[in-house]
């Protein structure tokens, strides 16, 4: 699905991305994770061609991602809140998305209403602009509307960040159950090792830019990445 070649980034003679070779196949659930500054959200901007690599190339479906559109028409991403537009209610936005996959309103609502229990009745119907909503009901919309597009590849970045907890466990449910629903490949940062670790098949931990370990999630890996956050 993925593929990562001699890729770096740099800013002022700072070096933020530095990833020689990673390889992602189709149907993984991949976690990154690192303290702030080790370019997690850098790498993703790289993998969404929002911004470009100094060197090296990132390929979805062995095409560049620099050079071709094709990856957007089975990709979706919420990175943060400037992904959404701030000016429409949750439903406009969400019809909004659907007219661009071909969806009426009428598909939109329907597979909404899987998403009641995680909406926790705050989302639909408030009569709020985005711009309104707090950070999670934001992030809510955000990961429906991704998930609204029935992608291929999936990125989602801080995805448990400002949920509450009955939010984040239903998210946790949610993206489990996701590859074996639609063959659908996942790549997940976070800083919440439990929920990463509970949800990831792999887990690749960067530091200064640089993938240090990549390790396939077992029952040890959260007391592993625990061992390693706390030196």
């Amino acid at each position: 699905m993925l593929s990562i070649i001699d890729t770096a980034k740099s800013y002022n003679g700072n070096t933020v991305v530095n990833v020689p070779q990673l390889e992602i196949t189709t149907g993984e659930i991949i976690g990154l994770v690192g303290n702030n500054g080790a370019g997690k959200t850098t790498l993703f901007r790289l993998l969404l061609d929002l911004i470009r690599a100094d060197k090296g190339e990132i390929r979805s479906k062995e095409k560049n991602v620099a050079r071709s559109e094709d990856w957007k028409k089975y990709t979706a991403a919420y990175l943060d809140e400037g992904f959404l537009i701030h000016y429409l209610t949750p439903e406009e936005y969400f019809y909004f998305i659907g007219k661009l996959h071909q969806l009426s309103k009428v598909d939109v609502d329907e597979f909404l209403q899987k998403f009641e229990a995680f909406f926790d009745g705050s989302i639909l119907g408030s009569g709020k602009y985005i711009r309104d909503l707090s950070k999670g009901n934001q992030f809510k919309v955000g990961i429906a509307a991704c998930l609204l597009q029935k992608p291929e590849l999936l990125i989602l970045d801080e995805p448990f960040a400002n949920l509450d907890p009955s939010s984040q466990m239903r998210l946790v449910r949610m993206l489990k159950e996701l590859p074996g629903q639609q063959r659908m490949t996942v790549l997940i940062s976070s800083h919440d090792l439990n929920h990463v670790t509970d949800v990831c098949h792999r887990i690749l931990l960067m530091e200064k830019g640089r993938i240090i370990k990549d390790i396939d999630t077992t029952a040890d890996t959260l007391q592993e990445l625990e061992m390693y956050f706390e030196v």
